[in-house]
């Protein structure tokens, strides 16, 4: 019996060892966690590339004689399914403004914080994993996004120009879920002129995909968008690419939520100066431009911070 008793003790302790204390989880697996560090870049414009099947974001009407999309005259498809009448009205004023003069303001030109999903055209992003949060800049006038990370939203969100964004991985991939997104006097979902609301509600998923999968979302942004010349990546890369696939939804501007991706490689060695590390890049500068067109309307602020 004392045998007996003695092992049973034993086992019970292992079990303890192994058990742990109640109102304490258990550690979190970090060793599927991705490395998403480094200058990640996606020179296309406007953008965005629109996915195969199912409701997907705009593409340009407006093509150069080799078909490729024409980035200096922004044409979304007003036609496209995703949208309202209502929204879809006023992509095809944008675009019959866009075919008939300059352009129309947005908030890239205007220098005004692009908010979210707009932000995720930037040519060049990096981001930083810090445990509890997670930081993405934006080589575009620095702006600046922060991630919240195994959070929740709060029961009442005050609006900013990035929104309230959470985040968690789930296995390799980031899950971003961001609401409370400001109304700028310029703000819209893309290059197109797509308007948003404050029920604007954006969910990111970002991965590491090997070329092979890549390769689709470059086909897509080359069928999509226009590339500079030099390319300001590196289209010979063969390595991890890192790609983003995010569902927009904001039922009084969209029949449906709708998807899209955005796929970022390398930096291109040489090409520009300064695509390989981090340099100034500040918009606004001269508001004056080149005569053509009207002055940049900056953000003022109406009283002191402090």
């Amino acid at each position: 019996m004392t045998l007996g008793r003695n092992f049973l003790s034993l086992t019970l302790l292992a079990i303890a060892a192994a058990t742990p204390l109640a109102g304490n989880a258990a550690a979190p697996d970090t060793t599927l966690i991705p490395d998403f560090s480094g200058l990640w870049a996606h020179p296309w414009l406007p953008g965005f590339e629109s996915l195969p099947t199912g409701p997907t974001s705009l593409v340009n009407l407006s093509r150069r004689p080799d078909g490729v999309s024409n980035v200096l005259q922004l044409v979304g498809d007003y036609k496209n399914p995703i949208l309202k009448p209502a929204a879809a009205e006023t992509v095809r004023k944008f675009g019959e403004q866009s075919k008939a003069h300059f352009g129309f303001h947005n908030p890239r030109n205007q220098c005004w914080p692009n908010g979210v999903p707009f932000v995720l055209s930037s040519n060049n992003m990096q981001m930083f994993q810090q445990g509890d949060h997670i930081t993405m800049i934006y080589q575009t006038d620095h702006q600046v996004r922060h991630i919240r990370m195994n959070s929740s939203h709060p029961a009442k969100v005050t609006p900013s120009w990035y929104g309230d964004s959470v985040g968690h991985y789930e296995g390799d991939t980031l899950v971003i879920d961001t609401v409370g997104i400001k109304q700028g006097p310029f703000a819209m979902i893309d290059w197109f002129g797509t308007p948003q609301t404050p029920n604007l509600h954006v969910i990111e998923r970002y991965r590491l995909v090997d070329y092979a999968q890549a390769k689709q979302g470059i086909d897509r942004a080359f069928r999509d968008n226009s590339l500079p010349r030099p390319p300001t990546v590196d289209l010979n890369y063969r390595g991890k690419y890192l790609q983003l696939t995010f569902t927009v939804e904001d039922d009084s501007v969209f029949t449906t939520p709708w998807s899209a991706s955005v796929t970022f490689g390398r930096p291109a060695a040489g090409t520009i100066p300064g695509l390989s590390e981090w340099l100034e890049n500040v918009c606004g500068e001269n508001p004056k431009k080149y005569g053509t067109e009207e002055d940049v309307q900056l953000p003022i602020a109406d009283r002191g911070d402090f």
